[in-house]
């Protein structure tokens, strides 16, 4: 599949930064938003950026995420967490350079529990990421699943390959829910 390049441009311009050293031009370090970010892997990632240099603003609801996974860098002086659910505006008055966008339950028991929740988070929180990054003019990564090919009858899965879905069973609000978050960050 060929993808054409957005005909309203790229997503967000981004100023001349410096990423090798985590600084602006200015001197003053990046600053990185990171949703889901008291996740498994939200939390490590959060960490990691930290001990880059970076400034870190980890944003989540705890819905699935845990406070203990992100309690050792409560008290560093470049992390700051709220608590704060995706679906709702974002409104960050400091310059954000990068959003990591990990917020959803992955986990089929917790994302069945509320799969209207799963399914908001995965569009109405995409969307809020997005206009963020758009206000920001930040760079922004979404992390998708494999989900979004359905139960594939081709493996390994090719990107030309539009999958095998269902978009009425249990899983759905999950896969459909990712593959809608997909196409909000190409059409946005």
């Amino acid at each position: 599949m060929k993808v054409k390049p957005n005909p309203r441009g790229p997503l967000v311009q981004v100023p001349h930064v410096r990423t090798v050293t985590g600084r602006e031009a200015d001197g003053n370090p990046l600053t990185v938003v990171v949703t889901g970010g008291a996740g498994f892997i939200g939390s490590h990632l959060c960490d990691r950026l930290v001990q880059r240099g970076r400034r870190v603003i980890c944003l989540d609801n705890l819905y699935t995420g845990e406070f203990d996974n992100i309690r050792p860098l409560l008290n560093h002086p470049k992390f700051e967490f709220r608590e704060h659910d995706v679906t709702e505006p974002i409104s960050i008055a400091a310059p954000v350079h990068r959003i990591y966008n990990l917020a959803c339950p992955a986990s089929p028991r917790h994302y069945q529990r509320d799969p209207i929740g799963t399914m908001m988070t995965c569009t109405l929180g995409v969307a809020n990421v997005l206009k963020l990054a758009r206000q920001k003019s930040a760079r922004v990564l979404l992390a998708s699943t494999s989900e979004v090919y359905g139960d594939p009858e081709v493996h390994p899965q090719q990107e030309d390959y539009f999958g095998h879905v269902n978009p009425i069973g249990p899983r759905a609000c999950y896969d459909e829910g990712k593959r809608a978050a997909e196409t909000l960050f190409f059409d946005f």
